[in-house]
């Protein structure tokens, strides 16, 4: 894959420069107002830019294990995504499913191996392809592929400055899932304990009120928010709020 060349005459620094930014932006995923598309996108133009190339595509695993288009830099790479995922073949696929990186340096070579791919490919001026499979050991969730006009295969130090970025940027993705998921859990388990506080508070009104045990407090209030199909924590919170919608419930024989 020969790349456009327009940076050649650049400095190393800024080269280096942009490098740092790159990699920095990538390691920034624990923020308040995360975006993962962004990020997403980000990752797809950052790679891109590295290896000098125009047209770039990434799809991503959905939580279901469905693979979707979530970055392309044309309408016309967008197109190629999509077709591979229809037809089930192609260097994106393979890279998901597969080991590794794919190299193709010219398709008109490939039209055996994807002969849906190759030739809409070749068609709509894409002649070499690079995919490089967004995994953390054995967890792929997804696929960067770079599109080139031109054939021949890309520097092997290029290809490895591409696979840093997509690695950086799947594990900056990975670890910001876990630590939604880490959150969430977090969350219910607070919502858990406001509960229980709410309940032991809602028996202790009912206990006092109905001249009953706790026990007996807590079936009453637990038959009650049954049989008006209401959460047990929500009937608590009316009942130690005095609210009337609960107001039959002192009227009603413990259950």
């Amino acid at each position: 894959m020969r790349t456009r060349g327009v940076r050649g005459d650049e400095p190393t620094v800024e080269k280096e420069d942009r490098l740092v930014t790159t990699f920095v932006a990538l390691a920034d995923t624990l923020v308040a107002d995360f975006d993962v598309g962004e990020y997403l996108r980000m990752m797809t133009e950052r790679c891109a830019d590295a290896l000098e190339v125009e047209q770039a595509g990434l799809i991503v695993a959905t939580p279901q294990g469905e693979l979707e288009v979530v970055a392309a830099s044309s309408e016309q790479v967008r197109l190629l995504l999509l077709m591979q995922l229809e037809n089930g073949e192609g260097p994106s696929l393979d890279a998901y499913t597969g080991t590794g990186r794919v190299t193709c340096g010219d398709l008109r070579l490939e039209t055996d191996r994807w002969p849906i791919f190759a030739p809409a490919a070749l068609a709509s001026g894409v002649v070499s392809v690079l995919a490089i499979p967004m995994r953390l050991r054995d967890q792929v969730i997804g696929a960067i592929t770079l599109f080139s006009p031109l054939p021949g295969e890309p520097a092997e130090p290029r290809v490895r400055l591409g696979q840093a970025i997509v690695d950086v940027a799947t594990i900056g993705l990975l670890h910001q899932r876990t630590m939604q998921e880490r959150q969430a859990l977090v969350e219910q388990l607070q919502t858990a304990l406001t509960s229980r506080i709410l309940i032991e508070q809602a028996k202790g009104v009912i206990a006092e009120r109905s001249r009953v045990g706790m026990e007996e407090a807590f079936r009453t209030l637990r038959g009650y928010a049954r049989s008006h199909r209401r959460k047990l924590a929500e009937v608590a919170q009316a009942v130690i709020e005095g609210s009337p919608s609960v107001a039959d419930l002192f009227t009603r024989p413990p259950r």
